[in-house]
C-alpha cells in the first residue's frame, strides 16, 4: 500500500469491518473457568482501583495462533484480564514499511478493530525504535541524497504523520522513541538516521517535536530497558541523562516507559531471590519523577534462567519477585498504565530469545501454557489491592 492511497482508520471504517472480526462471545473458547477474570476480579479492575490500567501486549495473524487477537482462547484471557492492549510487533518499521513510500497496516489494523469492538483501549508501540538492527533493511542502506539531513526529516515526518493519522482518536498515548541506549556503552546508538541528521539526540528530539505537532494533548513517551538488578546501574544512569536532556531541550516529552523485563538471572543466597537494588532503583525512580515525568510500565515479565526447574518452585519465586517489583512501582502515583508483555507463558518472547539451558519453558506470564493463572497472576492481584 503506498502513502498516497492508505485509507486512515476512521471509526466508521472500524466499525465497517467489525463484521470480519470474531465478536467477544465467540472468542470465549473452551477456556477452564479457574483460568479467566471476572469483570470485579480482574487484574484491570484490580490495578482501576487504584487508578490506573492493567493491560497486556497482543499479536495479529491470520492464522488464529499465538498471542494474536484471532486466537480465540488467548484474545479471552486478554477480554478477562485487560483494560489496555498494545501491539507486540504490528507497528514497528519492520510491520508498518516495506520501503521509503511504501506503508503496510494489515496487521496492526486488526488490533484496532478488534480492540475498538470489544471496548479495550490501545496504545502505540513504537514510532521509532532507534536501533539499527531492528530497522527494516531499506533503511540500513538507504540513500539520504544530496541533502541528509532534510530527507530523513521527510521520512520521519510521513512515518509519524501516517501512523498517527491512520488511528487518531483511538490510539492516544504512543511509545515515540523505543530504546535509544546502548546497554554496553550507555551511549545514545547511532543508525543511518543519526548519521543523517548530524546525532541520535538530533532524530530523537525530532521524533518528540513531530509526535508533538500530531498529537497536541496525547501521551509521548520514552521507553527503555533499564531495570533494578545491579548490571543495569549504568543504563539507569545514561536514562536519566538522556531524560535530563529532553527537559534542557525543551523536548515533549511526558513520560517514562519502564520495560519490567525483570530478570533473575543470579540469585540472593539469603532470600532466594533474583538480586536486586532497591534502594538504587527508588533513587532512579525519584530522579525521574522529580523531572516532571509520568511512569508507566509497559512490557512486564520476569526471566526465570537462575532458578530450578520445578514448576511450583518455581513458580513461587517468581511470584514474590514479581510482588517484591510491584510493591516498590506502585509506591508511586505517577504509575499509570501496567501492561504484561504478553499474558500466557507459551506465546511470550522470552521463550525464543531469552530460553533456559535446561530447555524448559521459560514462566514468566501470568498464565501457563495451558492457560491456568499462576501464583505471578494472584501477586500482581495481591500488590494492587495493597497499593
Amino acid at each position: 500500500m503506498s502513502v498516497d492511497t492508505f485509507l486512515p482508520l476512521s471509526r466508521r471504517a472500524a466499525l465497517a469491518g467489525m463484521a470480519a472480526m470474531p465478536v467477544a462471545g465467540a472468542l470465549a473458547g473452551a477456556v477452564p473457568a479457574m483460568a479467566q477474570g471476572t469483570a470485579a476480579g480482574s487484574l484491570n479492575a484490580a490495578a482501576q482501583r487504584t487508578g490506573r490500567r492493567w493491560g497486556s501486549a497482543v499479536a495479529s495473524n491470520d492464522r488464529g495462533v499465538g498471542g494474536s487477537v484471532q486466537n480465540p482462547r488467548y484474545a479471552r484471557v486478554v477480554l478477562d484480564e485487560c483494560g489496555i492492549v498494545v501491539p507486540e510487533n504490528e507497528m514497528k518499521w519492520q510491520a508498518t514499511r516495506p520501503g521509503p513510500e511504501a506503508f503496510d497496516f494489515a496487521r496492526m489494523d486488526a488490533i484496532a478493530r478488534w480492540a475498538m469492538q470489544n471496548g479495550v483501549a490501545l496504545r502505540g508501540h513504537t514510532l521509532l525504535w532507534h536501533r539499527p538492527q531492528w530497522f527494516p533493511e531499506w533503511l540500513n542502506t538507504y540513500d539520504y541524497g544530496a541533502n541528509p539531513v532534510r530527507e530523513a526529516e521527510r521520512l520521519l515526518t510521513t512515518h509519524i504523520r501516517t501512523v498517527t493519522d491512520r488511528y487518531r482518536g483511538q490510539i492516544t498515548s504512543y511509545d515515540v522513541v523505543n530504546e535509544a541506549i546502548d546497554h554496553d556503552t550507555n551511549g545514545t546508538l547511532a543508525t543511518s538516521l543519526s548519521r543523517a541528521m548530524g546525532s541520535p539526540e538530533a532524530v530523537i528530539d525530532f521524533a518528540f517535536h513531530t509526535a508533538r505537532e500530531q498529537l497536541p494533548t496525547g501521551e509521548l513517551v520514552y521507553n527503555d530497558y533499564m531495570s533494578w538488578e545491579p548490571d543495569h546501574r549504568n543504563h539507569c544512569n545514561a536514562v536519566l541523562r538522556l531524560l535530563e536532556g529532553f527537559r534542557r531541550r525543551n523536548v515533549p516529552v511526558d513520560a517514562l516507559g519502564i520495560q519490567s523485563h525483570i530478570e533473575m538471572f543470579a540469585l540472593d543466597p539469603a532470600t532466594g531471590s533474583g538480586r536486586y537494588l532497591e534502594a538504587e532503583w527508588r533513587r532512579f525512580l525519584d530522579e525521574v519523577v522529580a523531572m516532571g515525568y509520568k511512569l508507566l510500565i509497559t512490557e512486564f515479565d520476569v526471566k526465570d534462567k537462575a532458578l530450578p526447574g520445578a514448576i511450583a518452585v518455581r513458580d513461587e519465586r517468581v511470584a514474590d519477585y514479581t510482588r517484591r517489583y510491584f510493591d516498590v512501582m506502585l509506591d508511586y502515583p505517577q504509575l499509570t498504565d501496567v501492561l504484561a508483555w504478553g499474558m500466557v507463558d507459551r506465546y511470550n518472547w522470552l521463550q525464543g530469545f531469552a530460553p533456559r539451558e535446561d530447555g524448559l519453558e521459560v514462566r514468566g506470564t501470568p498464565y501457563s501454557s495451558y492457560y491456568q493463572a499462576k501464583p505471578m497472576r494472584e501477586a500482581i492481584a495481591a500488590a494492587f489491592a495493597a497499593a
